[in-house]
């Protein structure tokens, strides 16, 4: 069972009413909520909601840690198949896209870096700075302004392929073709009103500060976590970061914040309604979502 949608629009709390109809665990896909420490920013189950479901992909790994898409399906896939052959429903919930396609289908294969080039790149980093390889990405790769011009992990990512294939990394995820799923999945979307839903993400944001985000960054940074990780180049953190460091007023910070959020969720909604078979619900219809639920059992 796949539960996604865009973020602040209730998976979490929908899921856990879903899998406890129907003794399930939950296998998060939170591109963010793998990460130790980084708690009230990446608005991880709370500890109750653990304990009604059990939780799998959460709290996995430290900030500084490199993962990506591929290790997440490995990770996943291990967990979902043990669920199976336990007889348990595997409900992988969360709004990262890209993991749940890795998790069913696998990903496209690239050919290796080449480590001089990526030794290269690096420097140019610590010399130039981002936005000099942002510019760079862009004359190489039209798929650039999908990427935050202050998101060094992905630009660097893209311009390695791009130095070392001759070819943009969006070409290899477009020249993608996927074979057959791992698994017989059942999607359910769940979206609201644009107006509806940017209201509840405004809330969660203002929820987020009122619950110590700040001090949570600066915890993490006086933990040796630098702003140039790609934990902490994320929504929430690298605002908060650009505030601490004098870039942005408090004011500049929680608008950017807010706005940021809802342009993410927008992009969200973009690829999940890409997505076959997508079965869309709003957060309140948990009833007719276990009606489909279970016709879609008694179908297997």
């Amino acid at each position: 069972m796949i539960v996604c949608g865009p973020t602040g629009v209730g998976k979490t709390a929908f899921a856990i009413e879903l899998a406890k109809r129907f003794g399930g665990e939950i296998v998060g896909a939170d591109s963010m909520q793998i990460y130790r420490r980084m708690d009230i920013g990446t608005a991880k189950p709370t500890a109750e909601e653990k304990a009604a479901v059990p939780h799998h992909m959460v709290d996995i790994i430290a900030p500084d840690e490199p993962f990506d898409a591929a290790a997440y399906g490995r990770w996943a896939d291990a967990i979902v198949t043990q669920l199976l052959a336990d007889n348990k429903v595997a409900f992988v919930v969360g709004g990262t896209g890209l993991y749940i396609k890795a998790l069913i289908y696998g990903l496209f294969k690239g050919r290796t870096v080449d480590d001089r080039v990526r030794q290269t790149l690096q420097a140019q980093l610590a010399d130039e700075g981002a936005p000099a390889l942002y510019a760079a990405l862009k004359d190489r790769d039209p798929s650039a302004a999908r990427i935050h011009p202050n998101d060094t992990y992905r630009i660097l990512r893209a311009l390695e392929v791009v130095e070392t294939t001759g070819r943009a990394i969006s070409e290899f995820h477009e020249a993608h073709h996927f074979g057959k799923a791992r698994y017989r999945a059942f999607y359910i979307g769940l979206t609201l009103p644009r107006e509806q839903l940017y209201t509840r993400i405004d809330g969660r944001v203002d929820a987020m500060i009122a619950a110590g985000l700040l001090e949570e960054v600066r915890g993490l940074l006086s933990s040796g976590y630098g702003p140039e990780l790609k934990s902490m180049q994320s929504l929430g953190y690298r605002h908060m970061i650009a505030y601490i460091q004098g870039k942005l007023t408090w004011d500049e910070a929680l608008r950017t914040l807010k706005r940021d959020h809802r342009r993410y969720a927008k992009r969200q909604l973009t690829w999940f309604k890409a997505v076959d078979g997508m079965h869309w619900l709003a957060p309140g219809e948990i009833d007719a979502a276990a009606e489909q639920v279970g016709r879609f059992f008694a179908a297997a």
